[in-house]
């Protein structure tokens, strides 16, 4: 049982990880855990997530509290209403890209600031194993809010679009479909895939597989569009598409948001994750901004953005976070905030894509190793007269060239992600550093 207590989330197949049994002492936990007295839950699309969502919210009450049900909606949505309804914590039943099989639970304290495996969701799992809840009190009660019309008027109010767009969007029958409301009348939309199913008959809802691109690749070959974009199971990540159908590097996106962010907050704080490009550090200083590397993971980018004030934040898998949405992740404001820039330029989207990526990645691979911590000590020794990073793993930048290598927590994988200047020397170094990893 305890594998489904997870760095950054619950996490678990339905019926054999988790049940409603389960789920109830969970609710207990988080109460205990907490102490909290009004949370706000929301659930995605999974036929399971309303059982899980009733034995959850019946575990709270019985701790007396209020639960604020915002029923159906978007993991952004979620912790929109967190923060706008003043609640003490909030719950969002999804097991975001994972198959149909999979539910779990992403838990906030106030303001949606995340609770991870080190702030919480191990102590709550010693609190599940050990059934230590806090006394029942009773007396708890559920409250019914509909947040999504004030999510929409608020993501909204960020729209400034200058001339008409056409948009294809892969919703993956996931909730993309309500958080894409926010576009709805902004935009022409051509959806895929547009009805809501816990099962997703169609593909996976993860946009980081190249695989679950096919079919809106397709649509946007096949047709006339400025862009296209495919959200993710929960739909707290996007990937983006150009008008060719190719897809658009995750990092890219960070640059250009950051370019029209820094039109309406000059001089702002923006951060992006240290396996992003080079071209978006200098995208956010030639527009004025203030480019700041964050470590990889959600948890991380939202306490660092509450540090330093920062209105955006961009990881390479997709995730955007806002100021505007309490810190958090909001896709649909990454697409308008795309469809705005778009719409203000004569350019086509790989127009405006062709001057920023103007290096040459080599994505991130994955290698088995045994010994990770061996790994380490061989590259800091070949490569330690670089400029050494260890804000998250080992990063060393070099003139022409850079790298990261991080460690996965749950499993004996080394990471690689690396840039260079030119093709050729990309595949070199990545070569060599392969060879060193795997040794």
């Amino acid at each position: 049982m305890g594998s489904i207590f997870k760095a950054y989330d619950i996490r678990g197949i339905y019926g054999k990880d988790l049940d409603e049994a389960l789920a109830g002492k969970i609710g207990r936990a988080f109460a205990t855990f907490l102490g909290c007295k009004k949370v706000v839950i929301g659930h995605d699309m999974r036929p399971h997530s309303v059982p899980l969502f009733k034995a959850l919210a019946d575990g709270l009450m019985q701790q007396g509290v209020e639960v604020i049900n915002i029923g159906l909606c978007s993991t952004p949505m979620s912790y929109y209403a967190n923060g706008k309804l003043g609640a003490d914590a909030s719950i969002m039943l999804t097991a975001s890209h994972n198959p149909g099989e999979w539910n779990g639970f992403k838990l906030c304290r106030e303001q949606a600031i995340p609770i991870s495996g080190v702030t919480g969701i191990k102590d709550i799992e010693k609190i599940v194993l050990s059934e230590s809840f806090a006394p029942a009190s009773g007396g708890g009660k559920v409250t019914e809010v509909d947040i999504v019309p004030d999510y929409i008027e608020h993501i909204r109010s960020f729209a400034d679009l200058k001339r008409p767009l056409r948009v294809a969007i892969d919703f993956a029958n996931a909730m993309g479909i309500v958080e894409n409301k926010v576009l709805e009348g902004l935009v022409s939309i051509d959806p895929l895939f547009d009805t809501l199913d816990g099962t997703f008959p169609n593909h996976e809802a993860n946009p980081l597989l190249e695989e679950t691109w096919e079919a809106l690749q397709h649509k946007v070959r096949n047709g006339n569009y400025d862009f296209a974009v495919a959200y993710d199971g929960d739909a707290d990540r996007a990937g983006f598409m150009d008008e060719k159908g190719d897809i658009i590097p995750m990092d890219m996106i960070t640059a250009l948001i950051a370019e029209m962010v820094l039109k309406r907050d000059p001089g702002a704080s923006i951060f992006y994750d240290l396996r992003s490009s080079w071209a978006v550090k200098e995208v956010i200083e030639a527009n004025g901004g203030k480019p700041m590397m964050s470590r990889v993971g959600h948890a991380f980018i939202k306490q660092q953005m509450r540090e330093h004030n920062a209105v955006f934040a961009g990881e390479l898998s997709g995730h955007y976070y806002f100021k505007e949405n309490y810190f958090a992740e909001s896709s649909s404001l990454a697409a308008l905030y795309v469809a705005n820039l778009l719409s203000d330029s004569d350019a086509t989207m790989s127009e405006l894509i062709r001057p920023i990526q103007k290096y040459f990645a080599s994505g991130e691979i994955n290698s088995e190793v045994e010994d990770t911590r061996r790994v380490f000590q061989v590259l800091r020794e070949k490569y330690g007269h670089g400029k050494v990073i260890e804000l998250d793993g080992l990063s060393v930048e070099f003139d022409d060239w850079w790298f990261n290598v991080r460690a996965s927590n749950t499993e004996p994988l080394i990471r690689l992600n690396l840039e260079a200047k030119s093709r050729d020397q990309m595949i070199e170094k990545r070569d060599t550093l392969l060879a060193l990893i795997r040794g």
